[in-house]
């Protein structure tokens, strides 16, 4: 018995250049935002914003929300594998849903921008604090988004087999008179 064809689901030019420009501003729009606090607050100044919101100025030598501080190398190494599989995955699949290039340009954007200040400086700047939850930065909030659009786009993906009609037996019913 041969198996059935899987239908192509490769990522094409307008997929790819929506990653691409999507990732493009994830990183600029990080960096500059990053500088502006570089320049703007000394070292552990904080302005209060808003209740509840503070933009406080730290350093982070690990990766999103503190985790894994100090380990640099081992980080850099699992970011740019990480980037490189979202890479590949999205070479393969990435036409599946139209939330793909925007989910996976946002995990690639943040994931390179941080890696980028991770390699340059040794550590990333974070800014922004939430009451009762770690200091962050926009390419820890975009990589974040990027991973509840890719979760939504493959429930909506999964969602849609399972509404598709089912074929039915070509050899049903051969048996009858």
């Amino acid at each position: 018995m041969e198996a059935e064809p899987q239908p192509v689901h490769r990522a094409g030019s307008l997929q790819w250049a929506g990653l691409v420009a999507v990732a493009i501003a994830a990183v600029v729009a990080d960096q500059v935002t990053k500088r502006a606090i570089e320049h703007r607050l000394a070292l552990d100044e904080a302005h209060h914003v808003l209740p509840g919101l503070t933009i406080t100025h730290v350093r982070n030598s690990g990766i999103a929300f503190g985790i894994f501080p100090g380990k640099l190398a081992i980080v850099s190494v699992l970011t740019a594998a990480a980037v490189v599989w979202m890479l590949v995955h999205f070479a393969r699949s990435g036409s599946r849903h139209v939330l793909f290039p925007v989910a996976l340009g946002l995990l690639v954007g943040g994931s390179v921008s941080n890696l980028a200040d991770r390699v340059r400086e040794g550590h990333v700047t974070d800014f922004i604090h939430i009451t009762h939850w770690p200091t962050f930065n926009l390419a820890d909030s975009f990589i974040v988004i990027g991973v509840a659009l890719l979760a939504l786009g493959l429930i909506r993906v999964e969602h849609k087999k399972s509404q598709a009609p089912v074929d039915p037996d070509p050899s049903a019913g051969l048996d009858r008179p």
